[in-house]
């Protein structure tokens, strides 16, 4: 009797070719002999990049699969092992097997290891105002041939995704800045035909708008920086679809937490058809929440 495969798989890749989707955006395509056994279950399906260091040709993983990734990745000394990072895949393509990730690129091209909008499931590689972070820095300059490693599953369906609108909704909004466009982009792809949806996403020029299709019947509204209400004003200014809704919201933590509190105090949404993520925090990265994870007196 064999051992059931892990419900998530490490994965080796490497870069085939780049894009650039927008001025902001930069999409990463990855090959692999054995993409054939990963999954995705669409929409704001997460996986876990792990990027080399300066001067490494790949990075320092594990040296076997184990239950306990977590714990064997931070066993590895951390100047050396990969630098983990949560994105969301745009696209997992078959015949060929491709993977297809986003990233949305803010900070100085040269900058240091400053600020990171990558500290949730965003694909945001960098915040705004800040220097590039190590997944800018490797997207801004990946080149076909450069490797890297994935964390994903195996499994269509998996816990690595949270757009799950129960039986019974009527219809769906959306909220996101360009950390969670690759999402909202999966999400609304997923939609059945003629699902009334209202979306709202934060751009920070006009030049980053993209195309987005669905089958849906969305009315997406972009909202640019300076010129546009931020996005709590703008659904609260809204004429929203009456029936049973299903709210997605997604982006900076402060802004997430502030239109959810809008559409349940104010709104009265049902709090359990609310999903909320913060995919960043304002002025704090990945690497530092990991450290506050490991001891509280980093956030102190």
């Amino acid at each position: 009797m064999t051992d059931a495969p892990a419900p998530y798989q490490f994965f080796t890749v490497a870069v085939l070719r780049t894009e650039r989707i927008t001025p902001a955006m930069a999409r990463v395509i990855l090959g692999g002999a054995d993409l054939a056994r990963m999954a995705t279950a669409g929409r704001d399906q997460r996986v876990k990049l792990f990027l080399p260091h300066p001067g490494q040709d790949e990075p320092v993983m594990p040296d076997t699969v184990r239950a306990d990734w977590y714990e064997a990745w931070r066993e590895l000394d951390p100047d050396l092992r990969g630098i983990m990072r949560t994105y969301t895949v745009r696209e997992l393509t078959r015949d060929p097997h491709e993977l297809v990730i986003d990233f949305a690129l803010h900070g100085a091209p040269d900058g240091g290891d400053g600020t990171e909008g990558d500290t949730g499931a965003g694909n945001s590689a960098g915040d705004d105002g800040a220097e590039s972070g190590p997944a800018s820095r490797w997207a801004r300059t990946a080149r076909p041939g450069d490797r890297i490693a994935v964390l994903a599953p195996v499994d269509e369906e998996n816990s690595a995704y949270d757009f799950r609108p129960p039986n019974g909704t009527d219809w769906i909004l959306l909220t996101a800045d360009e950390s969670a466009v690759p999402a909202i982009a999966g999400i609304l792809e997923s939609l059945p035909p003629g699902m009334p949806a209202r979306v709202w996403i934060e751009i920070h020029d006009s030049a980053d708008r993209q195309v987005l299709p669905t089958k849906a019947d969305a009315e997406i509204t972009w909202l640019v920086a300076n010129t546009s209400p931020a996005t709590t004003d703008a659904v609260r200014a809204a004429t929203l679809p009456e029936g049973t809704p299903y709210a997605w919201v997604a982006g900076e933590s402060a802004t997430v937490k502030a239109v959810r509190r809008h559409l349940v105090r104010e709104r009265g949404f049902d709090r359990r058809t609310v999903k909320f993520s913060g995919y960043w925090r304002r002025g704090t990265s990945e690497d530092h929440l990991l450290r506050v994870a490991e001891d509280p007196a980093e956030d102190s």
